[in-house]
């Protein structure tokens, strides 16, 4: 199993962020190929950082290689294109990690 692991920090307009992200954002992530499971947490607490998180985005697939060839996908090209349309809302761009 692999999943991309997408970390925001609490955005500078809230209201601007979750209105794109789950209006936009998150429709989009949901067409990507080979996508097993997707999940959203919002980050009550954090402990050992100095950084306010806020949201943890979790898109799950089978392996490394089905993960590569979904965000190379044009579905997958436009889900990170749309990045862009959040850093506006946000203090600083996320954090994207590639977990296995």
């Amino acid at each position: 199993m692999a999943k991309v692991i997408v970390i925001y920090e609490e955005p500078k307009d809230k209201e601007g962020f979750e209105k794109h992200y789950f209006d936009v954002h998150i429709p989009l992530a949901k067409k990507l190929p080979t996508l097993k499971n997707a999940a959203i947490n919002r980050v009550l607490h954090g402990e050992n950082t100095d950084q306010n998180m806020y949201l943890v985005a979790e898109l799950e697939f089978e392996d490394v290689d089905t993960l590569n060839q979904s965000l190379s996908s044009a579905e997958g090209q436009e889900v990170q294109g749309d990045v862009a349309n959040l850093v506006p809302f946000l203090n600083k761009p996320p954090i994207i990690l590639i977990a296995e």
